[in-house]
């Protein structure tokens, strides 16, 4: 897991920024995107993909990752702007963010020399990779993915207590079936992102609904 983070050091860099993303494919809530600057050679046995590990697992990594971390930044781009500009590119916006957020726990800003990217190319002129599958084979990624995960599951169980009917503490906004049963039933919020609910609108105006 530290390979492709040693392979750069040994080119001379020496902040490393690994950034991931999560909320992609919600129908509700933001886009969430942690980098995060870890020290060299660290490496925390068990982190590992947000998505492989249990909530439980997860919650016990941020604690421990923020600890160790030298950096961390955090982008979010909520649903209106990925209405207006897609998915795709709310993803780069927020990876973006993140890059410009990164503090020490000191609040001192750090500007990276290097990015290592879960899949996604950003346009910055500072050198990166762009690793498929990113946040399984490096564990700088590994560890951007949980804090990523963990922050929007907590924004999640926020908008939960003022959108009690879509247990959004439970689906965390993707679309799960409950979800969609609470759409269908109580309409759409705004925290809802309507381009990824066309199929539905579209199936149940002529029922009245939304």
């Amino acid at each position: 897991m530290l390979q492709i983070e040693n392979e750069i050091y040994e080119k001379g860099y020496n902040y490393i920024a690994c950034i991931d993303e999560v909320g992609r494919g919600c129908l509700a809530g933001s886009v969430v995107a942690c980098a995060i600057i870890m020290p060299r050679g660290l490496l925390i046995e068990g982190v590992n993909d947000s998505k492989k590990l249990s909530a439980k697992k997860r919650d016990k990594f941020f604690d421990e990752i923020i600890e160790k971390s030298i950096a961390i930044g955090i982008g979010e781009i909520d649903c209106k702007i990925i209405d207006e500009v897609n998915i795709k590119n709310a993803t780069k916006m927020a990876m973006l963010q993140a890059v410009a957020n990164l503090k020490t726990k000191e609040g001192q800003a750090i500007v990276p020399d290097y990015l290592l990217i879960d899949a996604e190319k950003l346009n910055v002129d500072i050198p990166q990779s762009n690793i498929i599958k990113g946040d399984e084979k490096c564990h700088g990624i590994a560890s951007a993915s949980i804090i990523a995960k963990v922050t929007r599951d907590r924004m999640m169980d926020e908008l939960d207590m003022v959108y009690p009917e879509y247990n959004f503490k439970k689906n965390k906004g993707y679309g799960t079936k409950e979800h969609t049963d609470a759409l269908l039933k109580n309409g759409t919020t705004s925290i809802h992102r309507f381009s990824f609910l066309k199929k539905i609108l579209n199936t149940n105006e002529q029922m009245g609904m939304f």
